[in-house]
């Protein structure tokens, strides 16, 4: 494997390692912008394999003008090629990015009757800029397109006895082209990204021709940052009519009240209700849940609330023991500004190791992905 290939592996497994320690996150102060990654500067890196064609018959027919009776041709159309990019996510449907990129070398060899031959490789690398669309299949996955400019600068080496066939053996050239592409994009952490992507670059290979060379590459993109947070609106609170009308005098002496009656509520709440996906914000459909749990807990006298977060099994067991344990003192969070005593409020993070369905189907996943909150307390009678 080249050296070039090995540069490119190791920058997409340092992107990797840096994956595991991104940010927690925290809401934009735009609410229609709740996900930060929407907006996010990110880098990535991208290796595969491009292919162009050699314009075979031109050459043949130039050595054949300068005194080749037959020519016998072989080429090198495809080669491996790698690209770096950093961008700006604008908002979930679109990207300005730029970059850098290698398109590799392609080759011919060309043999002539009477005894001769020619050899020529040519390179095209360079800088891009690009427009990305992107449009949201699910909560992963994106299809995407772009549109942008390349600034490729060709290298060409002739070599052979025939070099009468060319003006030039080693003529440069560097030319302003377009560029466009398709892909696809799967979220794979809320900070890390794969893509697929099929580009096409128009490149003039510094002897007269304009072709096309295409890209097909795989490739690692890393957001950086996170959003500035900034605190849930206080709940109003509702008080109680005034105007009761008086109750009826009763003279006799009421019994003494019965003792209070100890209890214990526990409610699990689904994951998806309370927070997007991947995310530890508690969303206004997880709000109105916990509002009506504190409804039913009105009454009580509250002595210890515990909030343990779960996670289904996809992902490390430490990623999903950060996002348990965020989750769960997310929902202590609101419940604290919803006028819980936060020295009553207890939280737990237990990850994936509490199963309550099969992993292996998006169901089971789906009951694992949860939060639950244990009420102690008492009641009166």
């Amino acid at each position: 494997m080249s050296s070039k290939k090995y540069s490119v592996l190791s920058l997409i497994t340092g992107l990797l390692l840096v994956s595991q320690g991104s940010h927690a996150e925290a809401p934009w102060t735009n609410p229609d912008w709740a996900d930060w990654s929407n907006s996010a500067w990110y880098a990535g890196a991208g290796v595969g394999r491009s292919a162009a064609t050699i314009d075979q018959d031109r050459i043949t027919a130039s050595l054949i003008e300068n005194g080749a009776s037959s020519v016998m041709f072989n080429s090198s159309e495809h080669d491996t090629a790698y690209k770096l990019m950093l961008g700006k996510q604008m908002n979930q449907y679109f990207a300005i990015e730029g970059g850098y990129f290698d398109l590799g070398k392609f080759s011919f060899n060309a043999t002539t009757i009477p005894a001769g031959t020619l050899n020529g490789t040519a390179n095209f690398r360079g800088l891009n800029v690009d427009v990305i669309g992107f449009l949201p299949i699910t909560e992963r996955f994106s299809v995407f397109g772009l549109i942008g400019a390349n600034y490729a600068r060709a290298n060409v080496h002739f070599t052979g006895n025939r070099l009468n066939a060319v003006t030039n053996p080693n003529p440069t050239e560097t030319k302003l082209n377009p560029k466009f592409g398709l892909g696809l994009e799967y979220k794979l952490t809320e900070a890390l990204s794969l893509r697929g992507e099929v580009e096409r670059y128009r490149v003039n290979d510094a002897v007269n021709n304009r072709g096309d060379v295409n890209f097909y590459s795989i490739n690692l993109i890393y957001k950086f940052g996170q959003p500035t947070s900034r605190p849930a609106p206080p709940m109003a609170r509702v008080e109680p009519p005034v105007n009761v009308p008086p109750a009826a005098i009763v003279r006799t002496v009421p019994p003494p009240p019965p003792p209070p009656t100890p209890t214990s509520e526990k409610v699990t709440f689904s994951a998806e209700t309370l927070f997007d996906f991947d995310k530890s914000i508690v969303k206004q459909e997880g709000k109105v849940a916990l509002i009506d749990l504190l409804k039913k807990l009105e009454g009580m006298d509250t002595e210890v609330m515990v909030t343990v977060g779960h996670t289904d099994s996809i992902g490390t067991e430490e990623y999903n023991q950060k996002l348990s344990m965020r989750r769960a003192e997310a929902v202590k969070s609101y419940l604290v500004l919803s006028g819980v005593d936060a020295s009553r409020i207890y939280t737990e993070g237990k990850g994936k190791t509490q199963p309550i369905a099969d992993n292996k189907t998006s169901e089971g996943r789906a009951q694992n992905r949860r939060v639950t909150v244990e009420v102690i307390g008492s009641r009166k009678q």
